[in-house]
């Protein structure tokens, strides 16, 4: 016994050394979450026959629900999803959050006049959490009108670390030439892991195609698409139109 404990001493001195040499931070899969803000990304689908009735008791009673929180912007989708809608919601941290659903709960006009007359017109509810990547910002449209593209990328498990820095150039390579103009790139939190979201502005969707276009004969953009479409497994492609009561038109 005494000469197995002696066989496993070297054994184990080796491995603090390889641990001690190797900080945990290289198992990190990308740049730690700096900021508590996060944006929740809300899609509703509504029923086909509701669809008008649902935008216009939305338009009229949406101040019920922008007094307790932060509204960024509210879309109908156009292509990529019919009778949809889409819209982001901004929180300082969870616990606001939460604060302001149960505050939600307990507001009667809330309840009262948008709640019980809006859900009987969804047929389904889907919300994802998520966070500015470290190298975007938000930002606004360089002027009201337009369309929003969301285009969602999944990405194959790794994370940041993996392909976040081939993701960044393609991106920036559309956005630095004029081919869209780049509002705010998130990942996911909470929802589908390994998602990335983009979201475009362009001065009309047959701006959009035109630019789309250029963009596949820029030799720039074209070798950044490469590089990073390796480490992708899926994307989706949603083209929107702002609502009228959208703080993003």
């Amino acid at each position: 016994m005494l000469k197995l404990f002696g066989s496993l001493r070297p054994a184990a001195a080796l491995l603090r050394t390889a641990s001690a040499a190797q900080p945990s931070a290289c198992l990190s899969t990308g740049p730690q979450q700096e900021q508590r803000t996060f944006y929740e990304f809300r899609t509703y689908s509504i029923r086909p026959d509701q669809n008008a009735a649902f935008l216009k008791l939305t338009n009229e009673k949406i101040h019920l629900r922008t007094k307790h929180s932060e509204l960024i912007g509210y879309w109908s989708v156009e292509y990529g999803g019919l009778n949809q809608v889409f819209h982001v919601w901004k929180y300082d941290s969870y616990s606001q959050r939460a604060a302001v659903r149960a505050a939600l709960a307990q507001d009667p006009s809330w309840i009262s006049e948008y709640i019980s007359k809006a859900l009987p017109m969804l047929t389904s509810q889907h919300n994802e959490v998520n966070y500015l990547v470290p190298w975007s910002r938000l930002k606004s449209p360089p002027q009201q009108g337009g369309v929003y593209e969301l285009a969602s990328f999944q990405m194959r498990p790794g994370g940041p670390a993996v392909w976040g820095s081939a993701f960044q150039a393609s991106m920036l390579s559309h956005d630095f030439p004029g081919y869209g103009k780049l509002l705010g790139a998130f990942h996911s939190e909470f929802g589908l892991l390994n998602r990335v979201h983009v979201l475009w502005w362009f001065e009309s969707a047959d701006h959009r195609a035109e630019f789309r276009h250029k963009a596949h004969t820029d030799a720039r953009v074209v070798a950044a698409v490469r590089s990073s479409v390796v480490h992708l497994d899926s994307q989706k492609n949603q083209l929107m139109f702002p609502c009228p009561f959208s703080p993003m038109k």
